[in-house]
């Protein structure tokens, strides 16, 4: 039978145990009681399976408040433990949604539960099969920029949100001539009265056009079109009518069902960007890992995804940010298709936090943007950009920054500047 196997962290007074299948039939076949219908042979078929329970360190008192705990008031302790749950894909179907309602939903709701976290999934190669891949992913992105043998060097529109078309038109010129390879919109400037999509799109696509006429280089600009499902959908019409390759959605809002139709409504590239999965993601024993997260999302079919940065700005700790450039860089499922999606770094990221950036990801497939590590370099722009070109250098070269700054200008300004920060 093929089964989609979902790890968790769970904590809980009672049994561990007697919970995993608690868990396990509230997501498939059963409730709380047997009822009538659920037949031995409907189990059998349609029944989620506890693989395994590994028991944990205990805790004196709950994580998560719960009124079902407080009103049975159980002695303790509080029992935490890796819990594996096989649940078959025949309850699922080809539906993303009912997916992620399958391996979450209401187990979060459980009243005998004091903390429980989706850790990971594991989806069969054939189950993978039914979801579209990236239809650009790593090599489709470095094919359109024709960047081959390091990382694609990006940016941020900063201000990120107030400047009018011309305005961002303006900086997107500076940009082009600096020599970056993308450039994205903020998270936050979607469909603004000041600079309507409608406006933005054609006066930037009019800037990279007669750059890209110019030099034969081509920049890739992602256009947040985080709206509406169908507005999305004219969004993206009006980005390829342009001539542009690349949109961006914030994939909590817009959702599964919005990603998938998105996907299928159009070929250009998408940046996924995951703002919001904090809220979902920073307690230790509440929410869901990064890497359940993201093979949702794959699922999907994005291209590119948000994995912040080290050294940053934002919680990550340097392991966790490790870890989700590495699942981007790895085939979905064991055996299954190409179907890597593009790290993006970002978030306080400059020349300087590159080294650790390539250690981590083990790879140049990425994508490294620096919004104030380019726009803020006391030489500009261009020195910005030049710093990352010249650390990425150096690093090829097996020296360190310190090293190779003696002779790098933009590389020396960056250090300077950055590193006294």
């Amino acid at each position: 039978m093929e089964r989609i196997v979902a790890e968790y962290l769970l904590e809980t007074p009672y049994p561990p145990e007697d919970v995993a299948a608690m868990m396990a039939g509230e997501q498939s076949s059963g409730t709380f009681v047997r009822v009538a219908g659920e037949t031995d042979e409907l189990r059998a078929r349609a029944a989620a399976e506890v693989l395994s329970v590994e028991l944990l360190e205990e805790a004196a008192a709950p994580t998560l408040h719960s009124a079902y705990v407080a009103r049975k008031a159980p002695p303790g302790p509080f029992r935490r433990a890796r819990v594996r749950i096989a649940f078959p894909t025949g309850n699922i179907g080809r539906n993303l949604p009912t997916l992620a309602a399958t391996v979450s939903g209401n187990l979060y709701d459980i009243g005998e539960i004091t903390g429980l976290k989706l850790v990971s999934l594991d989806i069969p190669g054939s189950y993978r099969a039914r979801y579209p891949l990236p239809v650009h992913g790593i090599a489709g992105t470095r094919r359109i920029l024709g960047v081959a043998d390091r990382p694609i060097f990006g940016t941020i529109i900063k201000p990120n949100v107030g400047m009018r078309p011309v305005e961002i038109a303006s900086l997107v010129d500076q940009l082009c001539a600096a020599g970056v390879d993308f450039i994205k919109d903020d998270e936050v400037c979607a469909n603004p009265d000041i600079a309507p999509l409608s406006e933005r799109v054609p006066a930037v696509m009019e800037v990279i056009r007669n750059w890209e006429d110019r030099t034969g280089r081509r920049v890739m600009m992602a256009f947040n079109i985080t709206d509406e499902t169908d507005a999305m959908r004219r969004h993206a019409d009006l980005v390829r009518d342009e001539g542009g390759s690349c949109v961006m959605a914030s994939l909590n809002w817009c959702g599964l069902s919005g990603m998938q139709t998105l996907r299928a409504h159009t070929d250009l590239a998408i940046h996924a960007h995951r703002n919001g999965f904090g809220a979902m993601s920073r307690h230790p024993l509440l929410g869901m890992g990064f890497q359940a997260y993201h093979a949702l999302y794959r699922l999907a079919g994005i291209d590119h995804m948000h994995v912040h940065g080290i050294g940053g700005k934002f919680v990550d700790t340097a392991d966790e940010v490790t870890e989700a450039a590495r699942a981007c860089l790895q085939p979905l499922c064991k055996g299954g298709p190409a179907d890597a999606v593009m790290p993006a770094f970002s978030s306080g990221q400059w020349a300087g936090t590159l080294p650790e950036t390539l250690q981590a990801a083990q790879s140049h497939d990425l994508m490294f943007m620096c919004g104030g590590g380019i726009l803020a370099h006391p030489g500009g722009p261009q020195a910005g950009i030049a710093s990352l070109h010249e650390a990425n250098e150096v690093l090829k070269a097996g020296r360190s920054l310190q090293d190779g700054a003696i002779a790098h200008k933009a590389l020396a300004g960056a250090l300077d500047f950055f590193g006294a920060r």
